[in-house]
């Protein structure tokens, strides 16, 4: 089948989006390539389309746990068969997953980046047909970006294998020197960068600094209309929030983490599907949601960093209509985010205790504990040390940033279970226990595909097709795992943490300063960056966030915030910039009168350069000294 019969058979499109089949004939022609397309640009479709175009399987990296499982469960709808290997799965699972990419039909493999530099992973490459090489998330290679993580940098490692087979690296955010950093690091044989402009006429942004946040968020919402997210950096006022504009008429409801698994499945479908108009959540919100009809994405906070904003409010107008992205700040959220950047680098001593207060707490002998994986409950482990759990957070983030473990997101995991004998030998023990035999036809009956992988199961449900207890199923699902008839993981809810290195004294735990000061550095540079976009009144919103993002070229959206008061001086962008041309230069090196200003202008009328002598006023831009005479603001 051709490219274009593969879209159309499974995702049911006639036509690619812009520079999403260039991108596939570029990895299809064996180039390694960049991609650079906004969220919810279709990045997903760059590499499952070649998957199924060639022979063999496409591996797939990124860290998202919940991403994966919903990438798995989708491509399965589709028949297009998919698995995923992650921190919390167990061997038998993992066994399973390795054995159906290397003998059976799978067409991609979604691995988390971590799991790359286990043996049994590196082994198991040299026998599985890999077609194409896929890094989601490829900014996290980056030590310039803003999500960098450890294990990407290994990434390169698995090339030595699979000498001949591109690489697609996939990103939603990078600046032009985390452009050159993903293709160093990934070892590209040439530089390739399929860029499209992160630009989106559809979304508007506007900025206001406003102490009353929720009689704005209100007038906002009636305003707009139609369904929307609000993002707020504490879990308290997740749910605070959603009362209030419930109490308003406004129908809402809320997400965080620490929910368990069915509040937030529970939240998220009634936005979906629209019985809720609004979810207020923190940023564990909205990753892998595929809901194009998002009005408008307004932060009450001010996020860490521009990549993390324009990610989050890039989730609003996938549909190409027009929506909104509004952020909302106070001067005390200025002093806020800079206060949140120290709580998240703790002293090095401080991670280096609670480094060793972890291998306490999870009994893990020095020297060992490579791949160990446990349940892991931060309230518990901060109270029995004594630690402000978040400064065990950070410190533990630090930790996973640096390569010596991995503390999973909580994603809620299903039971699962997966028969180990074959149908021969099943029959057998069925005849020779008698007393399990209705338990095993039912499973048989309810769960397809068991005797080749690990299939998720509800105990629920098979408690009513049995008509026994639930606690009952549980107890028949242990005992036939104990005997050797099935693999049996019960669900969990739980974050996860993995030690991905042997544990080590915490004296010789390797923290550089320097090091150390770099990163706290470039988390700085981040945070005031976002700090100027919220107070910056003279650039458009739209150009000011391209800018970041090395687009240069760009012009003024003509609706944000900014657009909207310069519009109201009645200049064309051309005269206002030949205005500026002309009196900047002078006003930077002397103080000048309005006379003189006006008169060394010839391009434009009298009238319009004093209106944007106005508007550079009230922008604070230029400023007036007690002569009377105008000059540029350092």
């Amino acid at each position: 089948m051709t490219i274009n019969q593969i879209l159309l058979k499974y995702w049911g499109y006639s036509s690619f989006r812009p520079l999403q089949e260039e991108i596939i004939q570029s990895v299809l022609d064996g180039k390694d390539t960049l991609a650079l397309l906004p969220t919810g640009g279709g990045k997903s479709i760059t590499f499952q389309v070649p998957a199924m175009a060639n022979e063999g399987l496409c591996l797939v990296i990124t860290p998202l746990i919940s991403l994966m499982q919903d990438q798995v469960e989708n491509l399965k709808k589709k028949g297009i068969k998919a698995a995923a290997i992650h921190s919390g799965m167990y061997p038998a699972e993992i066994e399973s997953a390795l054995n159906n990419c290397r003998y059976g039909d799978n067409k991609l493999l979604y691995v988390s980046p971590e799991r790359l530099t286990t043996d049994k992973m590196r082994d198991a490459l040299k026998r599985i047909k890999v077609n194409l090489i896929a890094v989601d998330e490829s900014h996290c290679i980056s030590q310039w970006g803003y999500d960098f993580r450890p294990p990407y940098l290994r990434i390169a490692e698995i090339r030595e294998y699979l000498p001949t087979i591109p690489i697609l690296a996939l990103t939603a955010t990078a600046t032009p020197e985390v452009i050159l950093d993903i293709q160093d690091k990934l070892h590209f044989r040439a530089s390739n960068v399929f860029r499209k402009s992160f630009e989106r006429k559809n979304i508007t942004y506007f900025v206001f600094k406003e102490e009353d946040k929720r009689r704005r968020i209100l007038n906002i919402i009636k305003k707009v209309k139609g369904t929307g997210i609000i993002y707020v950096r504490n879990r308290r006022q997740t749910k605070e929030i959603a009362e209030y504009l419930t109490r308003q008429g406004i129908p809402s409801t809320w997400y965080h983490a620490g929910l368990d698994s069915k509040e937030r499945e529970k939240s998220q479908q009634a936005w979906m599907k629209e019985t809720k108009q609004v979810i207020i959540a923190t940023n564990a919100f909205g990753m892998g949601i595929d809901k194009p009809n998002v009005r408008f994405v307004i932060h009450v906070d001010l996020p860490d960093s521009i990549e993390a904003y324009f990610q989050e409010a890039g989730r609003a107008g996938r549909d190409e209509k027009p929506a909104f992205a509004i952020l909302l700040y106070e001067q005390a959220d200025i002093l806020e985010a800079r206060k949140n950047l120290k709580a998240t680098y703790p002293e090095l001593q401080k991670i280096k205790d609670i480094y060793q207060a972890l291998g306490n707490y999870l009994k893990i002998p020095i020297g060992n504990g490579k791949d160990y994986m446990a349940e892991f409950d931060l309230g518990d482990f901060s109270e029995n040390y004594n630690f402000p759990p978040i400064i065990a957070y950070n410190a533990l983030k630090f930790l996973e940033k640096e390569g010596f473990l991995l503390l999973s997101e909580a994603v809620h995991t299903p039971s699962r279970i997966f028969i180990k004998t074959d149908k021969e030998s099943l029959y057998r023990f069925q005849v020779e226990n008698a007393f399990f035999d209705p338990f095993i036809k039912t499973l048989l009956r309810s769960y397809s595909g068991i005797f080749s992988e690990f299939s998720p199961i509800r105990e629920e449900d098979l408690a009513k097709r049995t008509n026994l207890t639930i606690d009952k199923v549980i107890e028949f699902l242990v005992k036939l795992s104990k005997l050797q008839v099935i693999d049996y993981v019960p669900r969990t809810d739980n974050p996860r943490i993995v030690f991905t290195e042997n544990r080590i004294e915490s004296k010789d735990l390797t923290l550089s300063p320097e090091y150390y000061k770099n990163r706290l550095r470039d988390a700085q540079q981040r945070t005031e960056s976002m700090i100027h976009y919220a107070e910056s009144t003279h650039k458009c919103r739209s150009q000011a966030l391209l800018e970041y993002f090395g687009e240069s070229d760009s012009r003024r959206c003509g609706k944000c915030d900014v657009c909207i008061q310069r519009n109201k001086i009645e200049l064309t962008d051309l005269e206002f910039n030949s205005i500026l041309k002309e009196i900047k230069p002078l006003l930077k090196t002397k103080p000048s009168s309005l006379e003189e200003i006006v008169s060394m202008v010839s391009s434009v009328s009298e009238d319009k350069v004093i209106r944007a002598i106005q508007w550079l006023l009230d922008n604070d831009k230029i400023e007036m000294n007690k002569e009377q005479q105008y000059f540029w603001r350092a």
